[in-house]
């Protein structure tokens, strides 16, 4: 029986024309592991990691003992959310500070304030991919946000360099995070910060650390030409917890530093404790 010609056509093309493959699919950018995913001790790693490619949504409160002449108590609660950005090769980790500050009369005609203080930004750039040693580099902004002048500036714009270095062998994880913020408008608020931290992972969570936060503000008036009264050097440690609630992870730290050098010229406190809880995502 004699073939239509279009059947005969359809199947001289389908004997010539070799099958068409199913493509196979590109290796697409590496999917992010959500913070529920992952065990206890490696979020307790991360979560020591400041340019950890996680969500950290960290409160964190900083109480000062006998604190100005009137032996009161001051109270900086922090709120500092960490935003990793992806950028191909880097990670874009953006940190904000946004403290809430409670400063105890300093006299018994005076009452006390409480208020915003000044807004602190850093962006630091870092390898996606990092080696044994991780570090990010960005800028650092200063923003002249306080309700009061009893608690921050209200002119102050500040810029500079920030830089963090670490590295985590082990049950380690041991680095720096350091800044120097110049005034570049209003009044003059040249500071310097450096902090340094030290943990060491128990296993189940549990981890013992330091980590002192080193400051200098350099246009401080000194005590008699002693430049120490322009700093802050604090030692302590302290004890933390990553702790799972259902598919909920949450960090918990305290922490007591002593500060050894502390300024004379202005009200300080010689102890401070440090709470923190952090949600992270």
């Amino acid at each position: 029986m004699r073939q239509p010609k279009s059947l005969l056509v359809a199947a001289s093309l389908a004997w010539v024309t070799p099958p068409v493959l199913a493509e196979e699919p590109t290796p697409a950018a590496e999917e992010r592991i959500p913070a529920a995913a992952k065990s206890e001790d490696q979020l307790a790693k991360e979560a020591q990691n400041p340019v950890a490619d996680i969500y950290s949504f960290p409160f964190q409160d900083n109480i000062g003992l006998n604190y100005g002449p009137q032996k009161g108590v001051q109270n900086v609660l922090n709120f500092q959310p960490v935003i990793p950005i992806h950028a191909g090769p880097v990670n874009i980790i953006a940190r904000t500070i946004i403290p809430l500050v409670s400063n105890p009369a300093l006299s018994s005609e005076q009452s006390g304030v409480t208020g915003l203080g000044d807004i602190n930004f850093t962006a630091f750039v870092s390898p996606a991919k990092p080696g044994a040693l991780i570090w990010g580099i960005g800028p650092v902004l200063s923003f002249p946000t306080a309700t009061s002048p009893q608690v921050g500036s209200q002119s102050t714009w500040g810029l500079g360099p920030s830089a963090v270095l670490l590295t985590m062998p082990g049950p380690w994880v041991i680095g720096l995070v350091t800044n120097v913020v110049w005034s570049i408008a209003g009044d003059s608020g040249n500071s310097f910060l450096l902090q340094y931290f030290v943990n060491y992972n128990l296993g189940h969570g549990w981890y013992v650390t330091t980590s002192p936060i080193i400051t200098a503000a350099w246009n401080l008036p000194t005590a008699s030409g002693v430049t120490s009264a322009q700093w802050t050097v604090p030692f302590g440690a302290g004890l933390g917890k990553l702790q799972k609630f259902g598919r909920i992870p949450l960090n918990f730290s305290a922490q007591a530093y002593w500060n050894a050098v502390r300024p004379s010229t202005l009200p300080s406190a010689p102890w401070t404790i440090r709470l923190q809880v952090t949600l992270l995502l």
